[in-house]
């Protein structure tokens, strides 16, 4: 199979070429080796390559991706015999004892693995720079970042390497990289996937995996594959009345969808994407949807105080890991992942719980929301991609956080009320997704417009517990509406 064949065809058509014996699988893996070779050096997308034993990996024969290359997220996705390292230095002796539920059905649903994407540390932030792996660049421009903590997953399906890549998402990191990528990212309801047998929820429940993908339908197979519950689960949610590949196929009811362009936090939108959310809703009207400005009424500095909480209570639990279980030293960890962990040590537990308790107040103003409104629509990102090395901690700032570690200053630093402030400047490019996170609703990334400087920018919809069907239906229609497959024929040229 050539190259350039390859490129025409999302995961759902290979496998129908597979089945229908026209390609052999091992020619499939041969061509997305191939890309890989020709435009990872560029893009730093693959960070653990593991192609002959692609090559050699088995498939069911009857199964949905029978053949069909994928990558894993190097952040959970574990895949037994392999590293899994979180970005991390201090985890990158991290080998997994066994396949992840993930992987394990990926597996069964016929998906070779051509290895694993590059993150940024324990999938911090909003860019794939981490020391460990170095910057991960933008398929459109290879001077941006393509977004995390999926980066290096949305720059490699971007680019072609493979048709959809694992990811997943605690405060955006599906639907961020989509966006900034030109691609699909659904991020399913909370326990719509099971995280087993390593952890219960991921993240508390605020992290979910999932796929990015060129192709709605690509997403929903993929969710088909993925979901439901496994033993030991905390709990299970109702499964849909039908393959949500076949309920896609079926066209929404006239939805009403609320739309709002404010950052919830009150910090600046880039007009590029208050444009694209625009046009979107002038796209809705014209499929006969109703679409009015309306917002959900919720705390904005509260709520990124408690998903700060959150950042801060996983880390230093997962820093803890890596030191009593690897060995790992202070020297392993990242300058702003050694900050995050000092406030976790020292935010008091009943403080912690406290802002986990109010999860619970924007479920229920979100559930209010939602009384009146199918679904949201708003910004993915508040900000264009940000050039790579952009976003990296100044000096200045540098030589204070050595300070506060030095110091132990991290009680201090809580009563000081400057981690207020810090919550806001870490959210202030990608405030639009975390809300979707802390209240467990699914949500989506649209890639319906692009810059007048040819990059991508993308739409997020979210919706309530449980409605993956609604916004995959809602999605294809798009889709079919304001087609984007063939904008990725330019990246050929591109890279």
């Amino acid at each position: 199979m050539k190259q350039s064949e390859y490129l025409r065809f999302d995961a759902v058509a290979l496998a129908d070429l597979i089945r229908r014996k026209e390609v052999t699988a091992r020619e499939v893996c041969d061509a997305a080796i191939e890309r890989a070779s020709a435009v990872n050096d560029r893009l730093n997308a693959i960070c653990h390559p593991q192609f002959k034993e692609a090559q050699a990996q088995p498939c069911p024969p009857d199964s949905t991706f029978c053949g069909v290359p994928m990558l894993l997220k190097d952040l959970m996705q574990q895949q037994q015999g392999h590293p899994c390292t979180y970005g991390s230095r201090s985890l990158k002796n991290n080998i997994a004892s066994q396949d992840s539920e993930y992987v394990r059905r990926a597996r069964a649903g016929g998906l070779v693995f051509l290895g694993r994407t590059a993150t940024p540390e324990f999938g911090l932030k909003g860019v794939t720079e981490s020391q460990l792996w170095g910057p991960t660049r933008n398929a459109w421009n290879t001077e941006l970042t393509p977004g995390g903590s999926s980066g290096g997953s949305a720059a490699a399906v971007a680019a072609g390497i493979v048709p959809m890549a694992g990811a997943n998402d605690g405060g955006g990191s599906i639907r961020i990289p989509a966006a900034y990528s030109g691609l699909f990212g659904l991020k399913p309801s909370r326990g719509r996937i099971s995280a087993g047998p390593f952890s219960g929820e991921g993240w508390t429940g605020a992290s979910m995996d999932h796929v990015v993908t060129r192709t709605v339908r690509d997403s929903a197979a993929m969710l088909d594959v993925l979901a439901g519950p496994t033993v030991g689960d905390p709990f299970r949610i109702p499964q849909p009345p039908a393959p949500y590949s076949e309920l896609m196929q079926q066209s929404p009811r006239p939805l009403r969808i609320g739309i709002f362009t404010s950052s919830p936090y009150d910090t600046a939108v880039a007009q590029e994407c208050v444009d694209a959310v625009e046009e979107a809703a002038r796209v809705l009207e014209n499929l006969g949807h109703t679409v009015e400005y309306a917002r959900p009424d919720f705390d904005g500095l509260a709520l990124a105080r408690c998903y700060l909480g959150l950042y801060f209570g996983e880390v230093s639990t997962l820093m803890d890991y890596a030191r009593t279980e690897l060995g790992a030293r202070d020297s392993d960890f990242e300058l702003d992942t050694r900050v995050l962990g000092m406030l976790g040590r020292t935010l008091p537990l009943p403080e912690y719980v406290r802002r986990r308790q109010q999860w619970n107040d924007f479920s229920r103003a979100l559930g209010a929301y939602f009384e009146s409104y199918d679904m949201y629509l708003c910004p993915t990102a508040g900000q264009m991609p940000a050039k790579i090395g952009e976003l990296d901690t100044p000096a200045h700032l540098q030589f204070a956080m050595k300070m506060m570690l030095k110091l132990n200053a991290g009680k201090m630093v809580h009563r000081s009320g400057q981690v207020d402030q810090m919550a806001l400047e870490s959210l202030a490019r990608t405030p639009f997704t975390q809300l979707a996170n802390l209240t467990g609703t699914p949500a989506m990334s649209v890639p319906l417009n692009w810059s007048t400087d040819g990059l991508p920018v993308g739409v997020q919809f979210g919706a309530p517990h449980g409605a993956e069907d609604l916004l995959l239906q809602l999605a294809a229609q798009l889709e079919e509406a304001n087609p984007w497959f063939g904008q990725y024929e330019k990246l050929e040229s591109l890279l």
